[in-house]
């Protein structure tokens, strides 16, 4: 647990409007739970609303979403398969003309392994990551969200 006051929303945002990192950057991302929030500049994907970064006016928000695991959560779901990321998914649609993905039917449409490894390093390119520790992360979701 970190040292605010866990159950105010407003002491979670600001702790994911520090400094966002470089997806090369994530050896500091910890196991514990939490939530994390996706930033991006404007002109990448600009038909999508987002408040700007309060110390980074040149990022925008792009996504949020709670882990149980932080570094499981990015690294293996986001940073890897369409399949069991919302975020990827998303992506791989915003950017399936542009970028020429393909997609194959599992259980679900999703990139072949090819361009599963171009949406990472698309994602690397374009994305930063900001995070903040908490135990009850599902408890504060909807504030920060909202």
């Amino acid at each position: 647990m970190t040292d605010f006051d866990f159950l105010d929303p407003a002491a979670v945002i600001t702790a994911l409007g520090t400094a966002p990192h470089r997806l090369d950057e994530l050896t500091a991302l910890p196991k514990s739970a939490g939530l994390y929030a996706w930033w991006t500049d404007p002109a990448v994907l600009p038909q999508l609303p987002g408040p700007t970064h309060p110390g980074e006016t040149n990022l925008r928000l792009l996504y949020v979403g709670i882990a149980s695991n932080l570094r499981r959560r990015i690294t293996a779901n986001h940073l890897r398969r369409s399949g069991s990321s919302t975020l990827r998914r998303t992506l791989a649609g915003l950017l399936l003309d542009e970028q020429r993905y393909r997609t194959e039917r599992t259980d679900r449409v999703v990139l072949v392994r090819e361009d599963e490894a171009r949406l990472t390093a698309w994602m690397h390119a374009h994305l930063r990551l900001s995070w903040c520790e908490h135990p009850q992360p599902a408890a504060v979701e909807p504030a920060v969200i909202g």
